[in-house]
């Protein structure tokens, strides 16, 4: 069962964002940029498990799709090159890492969104 708020006066109970993903929309930019992009994949999944589960919002679900899309690509360029560099960070090409910032930053303002309309 989803977490919720307080009933609304119309006493319809309101849903909550969990602090999980919230936490993990944030983490997943500032480790890719801070070049920790392969620790990055455990917030990206927190992320993408606990908006499939917990929120009904469909534009989150999207988002959060998007954002675990945008990072399988570069790992799996990384993981399926023979000659690839020591770690993801620096074998990641930068527009891979803006389409993920991107992508984050979408997640972020969608997750905002559905906390909005929902309170």
């Amino acid at each position: 069962m989803a977490a919720t708020a307080p009933p609304r006066p119309g006493g319809t109970a309101v849903p909550r964002i969990p602090l999980p993903v919230t936490v993990s929309a944030w983490a997943v930019p500032v480790m890719v940029i801070g070049q920790f992009a392969l620790i990055a994949g455990v917030p990206v999944l927190i992320a993408l498990t606990g908006t499939l589960r917990r929120v009904p919002d469909r534009a989150a679900r999207r988002a959060a799709a998007l954002v675990a899309a945008a990072f399988a690509a570069p790992l799996t360029v990384w993981l399926s090159r023979d000659d690839g560099a020591p770690s993801l960070s620096k074998d990641m090409h930068p527009g891979f890492l803006a389409l993920i910032v991107a992508a984050s930053a979408v997640f972020l303002v969608t997750l905002h969104r559905a906390r909005r309309t929902a309170a």
